[in-house]
């Protein structure tokens, strides 16, 4: 497959209070971006862990974004400072797994940055269009990964 004919699946875990509203922002001004993702709204960024990573992967995702509010602003004083810890876990599995660290990223969007949001999402697609699909995406994934239940407790 040409990777300029690669429809990309990509997984983003957004934060309630900055990293959603930040998309919502980008959407409400009618900003262009790739609309090439599927958006997962968590309560804080802290509460994604290798589990929801991992499982994105599994139900045929080629790339996962993290996206929560800039360190000194979460609403939960400490999350984002737990999201890093739990990215560098991540990202050592990741690794363990064969999958380029390029496949996965960290990233601090607030509510008032929706050009941010808009930006890294096309950053963020053609970097995984660059590298092509997951390894990890099985046969059994060829189904239309916009159609699949995804079905993760991240917020409990």
């Amino acid at each position: 497959m040409n990777n300029s004919d690669f429809e990309p699946r990509i997984v983003v875990f957004a934060c309630n209070w900055c990293s959603y509203a930040g998309a919502d922002t980008a959407g409400v001004s009618r900003l262009q971006h790739s609309p090439k993702f599927r958006v997962i709204r968590t309560m804080c960024s802290g509460r994604v862990n290798s589990v929801h990573i991992l499982k994105a992967f599994e139900m045929g995702a080629d790339g996962v974004l993290v996206s929560g509010c800039h360190i000194g602003d979460c609403h939960y004083m400490f999350g984002n400072h737990w999201a890093i810890k739990q990215f560098d876990v991540t990202r050592d599995l990741l690794n363990m797994l064969g999958l380029e660290e390029a496949r996965t990223r960290l990233e601090w969007v607030s509510a008032a940055e929706g050009p941010k949001w808009a930006s890294l999402i096309d950053e963020f697609v053609t970097t995984i269009q660059q590298l092509g699909p997951s390894p990890l995406r099985g046969e059994s994934t060829e189904e239309s990964f916009g159609d699949r239940e995804i079905d993760m407790e991240v917020n409990g």
